[in-house]
C-alpha cells in the first residue's frame, strides 16, 4: 500500500468534486425516494401474502 500515492489520489478526487445544483439534488432525491418506496412496497406485499396464505400444516 503506497500511502503518498493514495493520499494524492484522494486529494485529486476531492478537488474534482463539486456541490450539486438544486435541480440535480432534487432529481437524485426523487429517484432515491422512489427506490425506498418500491422496496417498502415489495416488503409489504410479501408480508401480506405470508399473513393471508394458510400455513402448510402437516404435509
Amino acid at each position: 500500500m503506497d500511502v503518498p500515492y493514495d493520499l494524492t489520489s484522494y486529494v485529486r478526487v476531492l478537488k474534482m468534486a463539486t456541490t450539486p445544483t438544486s435541480e440535480e439534488f432534487l432529481q437524485v432525491s426523487k429517484i432515491a425516494g422512489a427506490g425506498i418506496l418500491l422496496v417498502g412496497l415489495v416488503g409489504f406485499l410479501i408480508g401480506a401474502v405470508m399473513v393471508l396464505l394458510p400455513s402448510g400444516g402437516g404435509i
